[in-house]
C-alpha cells in the first residue's frame, strides 16, 4: 500500500451561496458548505467515508491530513445548484503514467463503492428534507446517464455501451492520459477524474444516508 503525504492540496470553488472544497489529488474527496469554513469542515468529516475508497485503490489516506488551500476558483450557477463545475489551474498539471494509473484506480474504487452500497440498499429510500429525492435505482440510472455525458468530455462516445464497458472506456481514457495540450472542448484528465468520482461518491453516500428509516 502506497503511503500519502500528510499535506492535502485543496481547491476551493466559491459560489455566491455554496463553496466546494476538493482534495486536488484525491478524486471523489470533495464536499460543499455554505462558505469556505463549512466546506473545509465537511471535507474533513468526509475523510472517514472516503478512506475505504482509497484503500480499495491500493493507496493510503493521511492519518491526520493538513489541508493546504492551493487555489481559489470562481463558482457559478452550477456551484450554487450543487455541483463542482470549475476547472482549476492545478487540474492542468503535467500527468505522468503513474499519476494517470493512480487517478484511474481511485475512480474505479469509487464505482466499486457505489455498487456495494446499491446492492445492499432498499429499493425505496427515505425521502429527503423536503419530501423528495430519487429512489435507489433512479439514482444509479442518473449516475449512468451523467457518466455518458462526462465521457464525451474525454472524447469518448459511450452512450450505447452497457455500464461495465462504459466504465472500462472511461478508466482506460484516464489511465492512458499523458501530459500535453487538451482540446478546449475536453476536460483535463485530472479534472475528469475529480468530477466523475465526486458524482459517484456523492450519490453513493446519499443512498447510504437515505437507506435508514
Amino acid at each position: 500500500m502506497v503511503p500519502a503525504a500528510r499535506s492535502v492540496a485543496v481547491v476551493l470553488e466559491v459560489g455566491k451561496r455554496r463553496t466546494f472544497a476538493s482534495a486536488a489529488d484525491w478524486p471523489g474527496w470533495c464536499r460543499s458548505g455554505k462558505g469556505i469554513n463549512a466546506a473545509l469542515e465537511a471535507l474533513s468529516l468526509a475523510a472517514v467515508r472516503y478512506a475505504p475508497v482509497v484503500t480499495d485503490a491500493g493507496l493510503r489516506l493521511p492519518a491526520a491530513p493538513r489541508f493546504e488551500v492551493v487555489e481559489h476558483v470562481q463558482g457559478d450557477a452550477s456551484t450554487d445548484f450543487g455541483a463542482p463545475g470549475a476547472i482549476a489551474d492545478i487540474d492542468r498539471r503535467d500527468l505522468t503514467a503513474a499519476d494517470a494509473r493512480r487517478l484511474a484506480a481511485l475512480v474505479e474504487a469509487s464505482w466499486q463503492a457505489l455498487d456495494r452500497v446499491a446492492a445492499s440498499a432498499p429499493a425505496t429510500l427515505r425521502k429527503g428534507p423536503r419530501g423528495g429525492g430519487r429512489d435507489r435505482d433512479a439514482i444509479v440510472t442518473h449516475v449512468d446517464e451523467a457518466e455518458a455525458a462526462y465521457a464525451s468530455k474525454l472524447g469518448l462516445k459511450v452512450r450505447q455501451l452497457e455500464r461495465p464497458a462504459r466504465r472500462s472506456e472511461i478508466a482506460a481514457a484516464i489511465q492512458g492520459a499523458r501530459s500535453g495540450a487538451v482540446p478546449d472542448r475536453h476536460w483535463p484528465p485530472r479534472y475528469a477524474a475529480r468530477r466523475v468520482a465526486w458524482h459517484v461518491l456523492d450519490h453513493a453516500w446519499e443512498i447510504e444516508d437515505r437507506s435508514t428509516p
